[in-house]
């Protein structure tokens, strides 16, 4: 399977989501993100799962999910795309 992302490092603060992505560092507002994470503990945030796929984030505590294009703002096409 081809991964959309490599990603590594993720760390949660309570304002800051810390990942590193195909080897970049990125420092991402929470709150402007997703107010379900901002609102969580610190507990439930930091309880985080990477999609095998590379392509988002899981908090299976807070039940929030977050793709990774949309945090750094970038966009991949569908794989599951039809051609006309």
């Amino acid at each position: 399977m081809n991964k959309a992302h490599d990603v590594r490092n993720v760390s949660v603060s309570e304002y800051v989501l810390r990942i590193e992505v195909d080897g970049v560092a990125y420092d991402v507002d929470l709150a402007k993100q997703s107010q379900r994470l901002a609102q969580a503990t610190q507990e439930e945030r930091e309880k985080v799962e990477v999609s095998p796929s590379g392509y988002g984030l899981h908090w299976p505590d807070v039940d929030e999910d977050l793709s990774i294009d949309g945090l750094i703002g970038v966009k991949h096409s569908s794989p599951f795309t039809c051609p006309r």
